[in-house]
């Protein structure tokens, strides 16, 4: 599989979801050197990712962070001290990003766990903001919903909503894209995908759900974070959708729970086949278990003339047929990734690009990772169109949290 010792430790510690996928990339390969204009732009969940991501917004130059919002005032005022925001402009509870859009801000940045991301980004659009938030883009079908409307409202209210994927931003898995959908390969037959990694702290539960919301633990939580599916696997699955040029319309498979001492729901390994409806077969492997160092964020499709891959890191590549190439390494996209988003987000602002297509992808893949989570935690065969039908929305307790 390629896969790549360590930079794992790095990825994990700031992780945070029958239509056509469009061909969304990010603008430039590289980032380009951003514009006079300094956006307004408040933090919402300054953890992990959150703090990580907000440095490298303040290393492109173009923003200035206005305000910080984060469930725990701690957090809030550690990323304010490090942001330069101030103290009037630190909010907490699950309030706080209310109190974050009223305060001034042009855009958001939302990093907390998915089941916020739909009630969010929706009140952010609503307030004629700018939206750039993390994946998954919701925890369950409702969810992603409800984003696909804000990413429709915000087009409609010229605003720019951009979600956070790195694989299509790094030039040699575009060319691969390139090709494969030219026809390089043949006319598509099957895809295999893999989302392996170490496994996310799972400790007991307490009294309310508090104890979930830091150091990636609700990732554990089905509810709270899209099972661990889609909150790593999603990346390759994604890749998927983009070679493939559509969602599927069905999905079938086994999962289980695995990791030592669970307490969460998430189920840590699944292996899943997807149906589409233009005939090619997806097969997935995903596993979260602390078993090794090396992970693996990847795509391989295969065609009657070659095939080809594309990767988080590793190697990116077409392999026989008549458009051979042989592409080269793909450095870990973590960071170059996001700062090539980061620069696009700030480039579609100023130019005033509002086509917002990120949206559409960005919901496809985690509707397509609930499918296939949903298909193998009740060991059926399941369609996208049941699923959305079913529609069916996963309650979280709130009892006993800060408003």
């Amino acid at each position: 599989m390629n896969a790549t010792p360590v930079t794992r430790r790095h990825f994990l510690s700031g992780l945070t979801a029958a239509s056509v996928v469009g061909p969304w990339v990010s603008r430039a390969a590289d980032a380009p050197a951003p514009s006079a204009r300094k956006i307004k732009i408040g933090l919402v969940g300054g953890g992990g990712r959150g703090s990580w991501i907000a440095g490298l917004f303040q290393k492109h130059g173009g923003y200035q962070f206005h305000g910080v919002a984060d469930y725990f005032q701690a957090v809030a005022d550690r990323a304010g001290d490090t942001l330069g925001v101030d103290k009037s402009r630190r909010f907490s509870g699950l309030s706080g990003y209310r109190k974050l859009i009223d305060s001034g801000v042009e855009a958001v940045l939302l990093e907390v766990p998915p089941h916020f991301f739909a009630e969010q980004a929706s009140a952010a659009v609503a307030a004629g903001l700018h939206v750039y938030m993390a994946k998954p883009v919701a925890a369950d079908v409702p969810g992603c919903l409800a984003i696909e409307a804000a990413g429709k409202l915000a087009t409609e209210k010229q605003r720019v909503f951009l979600v956070d994927y790195q694989m299509p931003t790094e030039p040699a898995n575009i060319e691969v894209a390139k090709r494969v959908q030219a026809g390089a390969l043949g006319k598509l037959a099957q895809v295999q995908t893999f989302g392996v990694c170490g496994g996310f702290s799972d400790p007991p539960k307490t009294a309310n759900i508090e104890s979930r919301l830091q150091g990636l633990v609700w990732v554990n939580d089905i509810a709270l974070g899209c099972d661990l599916l889609g909150n790593f696997d999603i990346h390759a699955i994604d890749a998927a959708l983009w070679l493939i040029g559509e969602r599927p319309i069905a999905a079938t498979g086994f999962s289980r729970i695995s990791r030592v001492d669970p307490h969460g729901d998430g189920h840590d390994v699944c292996s899943l086949v997807y149906q589409y409806a233009n005939g090619v077969v997806h097969n997935h492997f995903g596993q979260a278990l602390n078993n090794t160092s090396d992970s693996a964020l990847m795509a391989v499709c295969h065609g009657p003339l070659a095939y080809a891959q594309v990767n988080y890191w590793g190697k990116a590549f077409v392999r026989g047929g008549p458009q051979q190439y042989n592409g080269g390494a793909v450095d870990n996209l973590y960071d170059t990734g996001a700062m090539r988003n980061i620069a696009s987000f700030h480039q579609q602002i100023s130019d005033g690009d509002f086509a917002n297509a990120s949206v559409r992808r960005a919901v496809d893949g985690c509707l397509t990772c609930i499918l296939g989570r949903e298909a193998a935690e009740r060991g059926i065969y399941l369609t996208m169109e049941q699923l959305i039908k079913e529609n069916r929305r996963l309650e979280v307790n709130l009892e006993g949290l800060k408003p």
